[in-house]
């Protein structure tokens, strides 16, 4: 439907109050709740994360385009809890122990719920043992890490080396990145997933979640 494009378009465009007054307008035309987010928000998003990574997008817009996408949340949340449906997956995301950066560990959270993620953020200066005790409790797929120092880097080993010690390591997918965080290092802590940008972590982790299900049965 045209509306679904124009949806769309104004996400892009971070324009919230046209995506409000465009998501009344599928809903009157008879679109269903969850036809505006399949085809409306998330391709939205997903649209927004390839322009960032392709580098047509910058910060700015991305933030711009991730409010609009939270108005639409915000008017379509009291339909969606009457007709509940399954997220993607579940992360667990936090910036590692002694660390207090947060901008990019944001746009990764956003990144990941514009996809169908539920995203647990844990916030900053997060230490191992949280990162598992919340993975645990909340029955996450993927354990996310974030860190912007080299001198906290470390911390993501300390995680990956307590999933194993406690053999909880093919439990989960373990991903991490920040800006001192490289491919080999990510390798070199056994790490599964690392992406040098927070739109590529979206499409990363969705990939590798579906593989992990496809793998298993």
């Amino acid at each position: 439907m045209e509306v679904l494009e124009e949806i769309i378009a104004a996400i892009e465009a971070g324009k919230g109050k046209r995506v409000k007054w465009l998501i009344m307008q599928a809903l009157e035309e008879g679109c269903t709740p969850w036809e505006i987010v399949d085809f409306g928000l998330i391709p939205a998003m997903e649209s927004v994360t390839r322009k960032y990574h392709d580098e047509q997008f910058f910060v700015p817009e991305v933030i711009l385009a991730s409010h609009a996408m939270s108005v639409g949340t915000r008017i379509l949340s009291e339909y969606l809890q009457e007709q509940p449906r399954e997220p993607v997956g579940t992360v667990v995301i936090g910036t590692v122990k002694g660390d207090l950066h947060n901008i990019g560990k944001n746009l990764v959270v956003m990144m990941l719920r514009g996809v169908g993620f539920l995203v647990y953020d844990l916030g900053y200066d997060v230490s191992a043992e949280t990162f598992l005790k919340k993975a645990i409790e909340y029955e996450a797929d993927i354990i996310c890490m974030s860190a912007m120092l080299t001198t906290t880097m470390p911390q993501m080993q300390k995680v990956v080396e307590r999933l194993v010690s406690r053999r909880l390591r093919d439990r989960f997918i373990v991903m991490v990145g920040g800006a001192p965080v490289t491919e080999g290092f990510a390798k070199s802590i056994g790490a599964d997933i690392y992406t040098k940008d927070a739109g590529m972590a979206a499409i990363e982790a969705k990939k590798a979640l579906e593989y992990r299900k496809e793998q298993s049965g």
